[in-house]
C-alpha cells in the first residue's frame, strides 16, 4: 500500500503565491484571482502511470491511454521529448465559459513552440500549436511569456499599479523597493493583471483575444492571424483607404465607449498594440489596464489613450477630435 493510501498526501514543492486583495476595483472577479495552490506539482505525485491490470486498451498509444482515463501527462522523465499541454497543469487559471470551440481542452494534447512572435521590453510573444496527435484537434496560440525578473524592465510601471494593495505591508515594500522577491512579484502581479483584464473585456464583448489560461507568468491567448502562422498587422503598419479608416475608426471608438463605461483604460493605447485582421480590430497588450474612477492618473490615461490613435487617424485623413472623444469617455466613466 502506497504512503498516500494511509491519508498522508506527497508533499510537493510549493509555488509562489501572489496576494492581491484589489487588483482593480472594475475587475474585481474571484474567478480571475491569483490561485491559492495549496496542492503538490500533481495530483498523481509519485503515482506509477502504468500501474492499471491488463485492458483491450493495452495496443492503443500511450497518449490516448492517458487521455481515456483522465489522467495528467507524464512527467518531463518519462517523455522528456514530448511538450505535454499544460491545460491541466496544477495552479493554472482558465478563461471565461463558454470557451471558444477551438479551444483544445484535451489532455493528450501536445504543444509545440513554433517560434517568437514578438519580443519586448516585458514579454516575449511565442506562435504554440496545440493539438492532439494522430489528427485530433489543433489550434494556433500565442504565448505571452514574462521575462525574468533580472531581465525584465516594465516602463511606468508605478503609475499604472497605483491603487493595487496586496494584504502584507512587507509585500508592499518589497514591490516598492524592486527588491528582487519584489520583481517577482510584480512580474506575477503584471500577468495576473493582464490575464483577468481580458476576461472581464472579452465578456463585455470588447475585441480583445480569447484567455485561453494563465500558468505563473506564461499567459496563453487567442491567435490572431491566419491559420498558416501569418500574424495579423498592427493598425500602424496598415495604409486602408478612407472607407476602411472610417470603419477602423468607429470599431476603435465602440472599444474605447464599451471600456468606459465598465469604468476601465487601456493605459497605454497606440497604433502598434491594435491589431487589424481582415478588418476586424482587436486591441492587445493590456497588462496596464487602469480604473478610471479609482486611480489619480485614471483620467490622464484614458486622455492620453486617445490622442495617440486621433493623432494617427488624423494623419490619414479622418476628422478626428480627440478632446470631444475624451469627454464622451470620461462622461461615460463618471469622471468629470
Amino acid at each position: 500500500m502506497r504512503e498516500h493510501d494511509l491519508g498522508g498526501r506527497p508533499r510537493g514543492r510549493r509555488r509562489p503565491r501572489f496576494d492581491d486583495d484589489e487588483p482593480y476595483s472594475a475587475l474585481d472577479d474571484t474567478r480571475y484571482a491569483p490561485f491559492d495552490d495549496d496542492e503538490p506539482d500533481s495530483p498523481f505525485h509519485d503515482e506509477p502511470v502504468d500501474d492499471e491490470p491488463d485492458s483491450p486498451f493495452d495496443d492503443e498509444p500511450q497518449f490516448l491511454k492517458r487521455h481515456r482515463r483522465g489522467a495528467p501527462p507524464p512527467s518531463p522523465d518519462e517523455d522528456p521529448d514530448t511538450n505535454w499541454t499544460t491545460w491541466d497543469a496544477s495552479g493554472v487559471l482558465h478563461g471565461p465559459r463558454p470557451r471558444p470551440d477551438w479551444v483544445v481542452t484535451a489532455l493528450a494534447a501536445v504543444d509545440t513552440d513554433l517560434g517568437i512572435l514578438k519580443t519586448g521590453k516585458e514579454a516575449d510573444v511565442h506562435l504554440v500549436r496545440r493539438e492532439v496527435p494522430d489528427g485530433g484537434p489543433s489550434s494556433l496560440l500565442a504565448a505571452k511569456r514574462y521575462r525574468a525578473p533580472e531581465h525584465r524592465l516594465f516602463h511606468r510601471d508605478a503609475g499604472y499599479v497605483e491603487g493595487r494593495r496586496v494584504r502584507r505591508s512587507r509585500e508592499t515594500r518589497a514591490m516598492a523597493n524592486r527588491t528582487a522577491a519584489g520583481r517577482q512579484m510584480l512580474a506575477g502581479q503584471w500577468a495576473t493583471a493582464e490575464f483577468a483584464a481580458l476576461s472581464r473585456l472579452y465578456e463585455l464583448d470588447v475585441a480583445v483575444p480569447y484567455p485561453v489560461q494563465l500558468l505563473g507568468t506564461e499567459l496563453m491567448l487567442e491567435f490572431v492571424g491566419d491559420p498558416d502562422g501569418a500574424a495579423a498587422s498592427r493598425l500602424a503598419q496598415l495604409r486602408p483607404d478612407r472607407a476602411e479608416l472610417a470603419d477602423l475608426w468607429r470599431q476603435l471608438v465602440d472599444a474605447l465607449v464599451t471600456m468606459a463605461r465598465a469604468g476601465l483604460a487601456h493605459g497605454d493605447l497606440s497604433p502598434y498594440n491594435i491589431l487589424v485582421h481582415h478588418g476586424r480590430l482587436v486591441l492587445i497588450d493590456l497588462p496596464q489596464v487602469v480604473d478610471v474612477v479609482t486611480n489619480p492618473q485614471g483620467r490622464d490615461f484614458l486622455v492620453r489613450d486617445v490622442r495617440n490613435v486621433a493623432k494617427w487617424f488624423g494623419a490619414r485623413g479622418l476628422d478626428a477630435d480627440p478632446d470631444d472623444l475624451a469627454g464622451d469617455l470620461l462622461a461615460d466613466a463618471g469622471v468629470r
